[in-house]
């Protein structure tokens, strides 16, 4: 691999982590759909496992318009990233544990998330894009419960 390849990679690297960045800054900032859409290819895809899957930039719009109706408010802190980006500079690959803080609009419930992100992106029209967001939950539980005994909020109600 020549100097050249070397550096774009390392640029896209840098690219990623800012499209990264943006994404979390926009879910934080009530979801603005357009704004989020526009970070994903045409047939992007959101997958949150038991949150629901959601393909393509109508459904991504329709999930992003509802997400201030499930969260009020969240704060997304992502970290431990792992970034690899294909020889041609053309795909990528990348990890991103999630911490989130959030509340629950309905019943005004402080929730803590943890998961991991797994995405594929790829380079299109000079920019970095999501063609997939994958989230896999590994505690969705209240603030005031923990984590301990309740794992998952969308398992709550299963055990009474």
């Amino acid at each position: 691999m020549n100097v050249l390849q070397r550096l774009r990679r390392l640029e896209a690297v840098d690219q990623i982590r800012v499209l990264k960045a943006d994404y979390c800054d926009l879910c934080d900032a009530g979801y603005p759909p357009d704004a989020l859409c526009a970070l994903f290819t045409a047939e992007g895809v959101w997958d949150g496992g038991e949150m629901g899957r959601f393909a393509g930039r109508e459904k991504l719009y329709r999930f992003f318009s509802n997400m201030p109706n499930v969260m009020s408010f969240a704060i997304h802190h992502v970290m431990n990233e792992a970034i690899e980006v294909s020889d041609d500079a053309m795909t990528a690959r990348g990890r991103w544990y999630l911490l989130q803080t959030a509340t629950l609009a309905e019943s005004n419930e402080a929730v803590w998330l943890a998961a991991r992100y797994d995405d594929a992106l790829v380079f299109e029209d000079d920019a970095w894009r999501f063609s997939e967001v994958k989230l896999k939950s590994r505690f969705y539980t209240t603030h005031r419960d923990g984590w301990a005994d309740l794992p998952h909020l969308l398992n709550r109600g299963e055990d009474e």
